[in-house]
């Protein structure tokens, strides 16, 4: 099984590389890029074909927002997965995300676990991830 490609969208360095850490030492991922303003996200994530299989996007971002993210993915139906990892996880906020196309929305503060198991989750379903 090859790496499920990930990109990360998110402000914080120092939350971007502790994640990436995690993520590439807890499942089988490879970080393949960051982009912390939703310009830099759109730009890097709405090509074809996509950089990468998963997204996990911030909401609160340097300029711009993860939704407007989310709007653009959905927008350009864009194959890849999206997940939105947030400190605001709030019902409305989850609700909205969803409905802007993430699959998944988890909570910064306590959900670090359960995106773990998620990115094993379809990493075991794309035996190919990585391979495009």
């Amino acid at each position: 099984m090859s790496p499920l490609r990930v990109f990360i969208v998110e402000d914080s360095p120092v939350i971007r590389q502790n994640l990436a850490g995690a993520l590439e030492e807890m499942a089988p991922v490879r970080v393949v890029g960051f982009a912390d303003s939703a310009a830099d996200a759109q730009a890097a994530l709405c090509g074809r074909p996509p950089p990468c299989d998963l997204a996990i996007v911030d909401v609160i971002l340097r300029e711009g927002t993860g939704l407007d993210v989310l709007r653009a993915l959905r927008e350009q139906a864009s194959p890849v997965t999206r997940v939105v990892l947030t400190n605001y996880a709030l019902p409305d906020v989850r609700t909205h995300c969803l409905a802007l196309g993430a699959d998944r929305v988890f909570d910064k503060s306590v959900d670090i676990d359960a995106l773990v198991d998620y990115c094993n989750e379809l990493a075991s379903k794309t035996p190919d991830a990585g391979l495009g």
